[in-house]
């Protein structure tokens, strides 16, 4: 959103593919395809526009202050443009700094500020990155030791914001001399696609590199295909190559909820290795599949061993007293310094979510509201008459026109062209005051749901599951059939029928926030959330910012602190206490903050913390609260 897409990752702007209708028993889950052309989102691309398009949307922001937390200073970066800075990382006395594509896909690539002078930091070098590719979320530097390299290597992720110039896959940089960073490789990453081969690799969201002894390596996030765990080995890092994919619900299948069935996105956005007991162990942030820990100790042969599942009712959202699905969106996870806890970062950034019903069925629909469509507020209902209006696309028998003097939804099928051009035909033919689209026949199809990068001045919804189309019209649906390719490929009802009456209406359910969970083997035990308090209260859905949470940071001297980096809401820190979250301590500048990144450092015996503004550069906070 930084770490969809979300994707909910491509080039196109998202909404939050997160605001999802209520449970529908039996809706496949989507994770197997790539994000498809015509603007379907059913996998980690989906993130990269929930960064791209929701991060900073909101003007405003909340009242300036502090709490505990000193600033020690803030630089403003070369060539910063609103909401350019991502990802922070720290090592040796440098920060590195993510400057990504932006609304001109210009000056992409790491700022190297050298902080040895917390108080007086200073940039030293850029390293820029190749015309079209930018780096966002994925920024890391770690010392290596292996029979090929003995030095600091910085890591990077490169995502397309210039289709036809850019490139994928993961950067790697000597920066043993940080003023002085040097190349190692560049685009490194897989180069299939669902058993295709192609010329450059595919586009990665996040990196995460460690080293095990006479071995090095690094997991990527494989925006383009469903096997998106892809581990690299970079034992020697001028010739990296990927040494395993994994696809962890369909090698894991347990971290797969039955319900709430919302909970439909399941993919890699982020995650960290850490060396826990001699093993090396990842913690997987699998977006609606909740949070993961893996060993990867032999990386080829990786195995499981626990996750988390979300609650039934939303247990931040019910704390204020709002009974509401979760929306999941595991964002980002750390562990604790003592490994006892996993901190969890949900990334939220829709206060409002969707419910969808057939009014005449008295049953749900599964859909999300389109990204950048007219959107219900809280409260807004559209209620009325379908309309099939076939597949809409250019060159189709013309959609046949609603009527001006009734609420009419049209349904339309997926299919043959983009999310966009059927909503854009369907305002031509006039008199609708709705679209609802339906799932087509193939893959990443049939009985999914996904959600909808589409463009058009009328509130669209989708793409709800095929049988849930077929059943607004009283036609029977096979799902096997479907899967199987044996199924009708239209709806075999007529341009211009009327169907079941339908019902579209908008909630608040609050912005995204931290959960707290016990590090255990299978399932492992929510203990608590945290989330700042506007982020419940329907006064601040708009006019004050994201208030969602991005990640968290982990003290490396003491077990029971977190810093969580927190968009509009700034930077805020927090104590683990009796197995609870507690704020201690909070930096709002004058003027407001969107803070992304947060990565602590020690200097001269103290604990900094390296904060990355989206739309200025670097800020360095210490806690100065007791214990």
């Amino acid at each position: 959103m930084g770490r969809a897409r979300a994707r909910v990752h491509a080039a196109s702007c998202l909404a939050a593919a997160g605001l999802i209708a209520g449970a529908f028993t039996g809706v496949a889950h989507a994770h197997d395809g790539v994000s498809a052309d015509d603007g379907g989102i059913d996998n980690a691309k989906a993130t990269h526009d929930h960064h791209s398009h929701q991060h900073g949307g909101d003007e405003g922001h909340l009242p300036a202050g502090s709490d505990n937390v000193r600033l020690v200073s803030k630089l403003g970066l070369k060539n910063v443009e609103p909401e350019k800075i991502a990802d922070v990382g720290v090592f040796k006395g440098y920060a590195y700094l993510a400057a990504w594509g932006g609304a001109t896909c210009k000056y992409n690539g790491v700022h190297v500020v050298d902080i040895r002078k917390p108080a007086t930091p200073k940039e030293v070098a850029f390293i820029q990155a190749k015309e079209g590719s930018a780096p966002g979320e994925g920024i890391q530097t770690l010392h290596i030791d292996t029979p090929y390299f003995n030095g600091d290597v910085l890591v990077s992720n490169n995502e397309k914001c210039k289709e036809t110039a850019g490139f994928g896959g993961m950067n790697l940089y000597d920066v043993s001399d940080p003023a002085h960073p040097t190349p190692l490789a560049e685009g490194v990453g897989d180069k299939t696609v669902m058993g295709q081969g192609k010329k450059d690799a595919n586009e990665i969201h996040s990196v995460y590199a460690w080293d095990a002894g006479s071995k090095a390596y690094a997991v990527i996030v494989d925006n383009e295909e469903g096997p998106d765990v892809d581990i690299v080995d970079i034992t020697n890092p001028k010739k990296a190559k990927v040494i395993a994919e994994y696809d962890l619900d369909e090698a894991f299948p347990q971290i797969v909820q039955d319900a709430p069935a919302n909970l439909s996105e399941i993919f890699l956005h982020d995650m960290v290795v850490k060396e826990i007991g001699g093993r090396q162990i990842m913690l997987a942030s699998y977006w609606d599949g909740g949070y993961v820990t893996l060993d990867v100790t032999d990386p080829t042969k990786a195995t499981y061993l626990g996750d988390t599942d979300f609650a039934a009712l939303d247990p931040e959202a019910l704390e204020s007293g709002f009974e509401v699905a979760p929306e999941g969106n595991a964002h980002q996870a750390e562990f604790t310094l003592d490994n006892k806890y996993v901190i969890g970062a949900d990334e939220d950034f829709g206060p409002y979510a969707l419910t969808a019903r057939n009014a005449t069925d008295d049953t749900e629909i599964t859909a999300s509201q389109g990204s950048n469509t007219t959107r219900l507020e809280e409260g807004q209902t559209i209620s009325g008459d379908s309309v099939f209006a076939g597949r809409a696309c250019p060159g189709d028998p013309a959609v046949p026109a609603g009527d001006p003097n009734a609420v009419d939804v049209a349904v339309v099928e997926r299919g043959v062209c983009t999310f966009t051009e059927k909503v854009t035909n369907v305002i031509a033919a006039g008199g609708y005051d709705a679209v609802l689209i339906f799932n087509r026949t193939g893959t990443d199809a049939c009985d999914q749901m996904l959600g909808m990068s589409v463009e058009g001045d009328i509130p669209a919804f989708g793409v709800a599951p095929r049988g849930q189309g077929f059943a607004i019209f009283g036609q029977p649906y096979d799902d096997a059939a479907c899967l199987a390719g044996t199924g009708p490929e239209q709806l075999p009802v007529a341009l211009g029928t009327k169907g079941d009456r339908l019902t579209f209406s908008s909630y608040f359910d609050g912005w995204g926030y931290a959960h707290l969970y016990r590090n255990e083997s299978g399932k492992l035990t929510e203990l608590d959330t945290y989330a700042v308090p506007e982020a419940h209260d329907p006064a601040h859905a708009t006019g004050s910012g994201d208030l969602s949470i991005h990640e968290v940071a982990v003290s490396e001297k003491r077990a029971d602190l977190l810093y969580f980096s927190y968009y509009a809401a700034g930077l805020r820190v927090a104590k683990i206490v009796d197995d609870e979250i507690v704020e201690v301590g909070h930096y709002i500048d004058e003027g407001g903050n969107n803070f992304w990144g947060a990565q602590v450092f020690e200097s001269g015996g103290k604990e900094y913390v390296a904060a990355s503004d989206r739309d200025h550069g670097l800020y360095i906070f210490e806690y100065t609260g007791g214990l």
